[in-house]
């Protein structure tokens, strides 16, 4: 039986890819935070621009996790995400995935957004609802839930058109407990962390189990939410 925790990636990427394909051939999209281009291949079809800010390197400031390496080095526009050097209604698509957490003030981001977007262009979005800290310094939000976007998003001109929970309160237990070997080695006993990691396993499958049975769990928790928008046309 698969064990509870295992595929936020997965379900994530599959989420993004499923929306860029049902974006017209041609249209202009900027991958804003883009960082090593994972998502370019997938765009393909598209006019394509990466964005980011260029200062994460691998290491950060050492705390936390970390990637150890991160190659910036193909990116189209380097700047600040909130203020994005192009003119205003430029882009057909913004793609931000997994971005808005390293972002001081990720509402200035959507603004930001809904300003180079052309009216009725498409915005694109994912971010963690809850995650351990990673690519420190540079790791500042946490809490970004469905109401988060209810709340901004329709501020700054953009409608939701999709609001999508990735995973739920079960499977986002059992991804931590698939990381306590991980934090028990670099945090405290690691002997133990081994002991713990194996006695997870049963609960993961009952969570696994629980998962497959749930029943709305991602509003108390989930691995985070996958946002489809549109900006409002005047």
């Amino acid at each position: 039986m698969k064990l509870a925790g295992t595929n936020s990636d997965q379900a994530r990427i599959d989420w993004v890819v499923n929306a860029l394909k049902s974006i017209p051939n041609g249209h202009r999209i900027l991958d804003a935070g883009a960082g090593e281009l994972r998502l370019k291949p997938y765009c393909a079809h598209l006019d394509y621009v990466s964005q980011d800010f260029c200062q994460y390197e691998g290491k950060g400031d050492g705390n936390a996790l970390q990637t150890g390496a991160w190659d910036t080095s193909r990116i189209d526009i380097v700047s600040n995400i909130i203020s994005i050097p192009v003119s205003d209604e430029s882009f057909d698509v913004v793609l931000c995935s997994e971005v808005l957490e390293h972002i001081p003030n990720p509402v200035a981001a959507i603004k930001e957004f809904s300003r180079i977007l052309k009216p009725g262009g498409i915005l694109l979005v994912t971010a963690p609802f809850c995650s351990l800290t990673h690519f420190a310094p540079y790791h500042f939000a946490s809490g970004l839930n469905r109401y988060w976007y209810e709340e901004h998003l329709p501020a700054m001109g953009i409608k939701i058109n999709q609001i999508t929970a990735n995973g739920n309160w079960f499977e986002f237990i059992g991804q931590e407990l698939s990381r306590i070997r991980f934090v028990s080695k670099t945090y405290s006993l690691s002997f133990l962390g081994w002991l713990m990691l194996a006695a997870s396993f049963p609960l993961r499958i009952m969570l696994s189990a629980l998962s497959k049975k749930d029943r709305g769990s991602s509003e108390l928790l989930c691995y985070g939410y996958m946002v489809r928008a549109q900006k409002l046309t005047l």
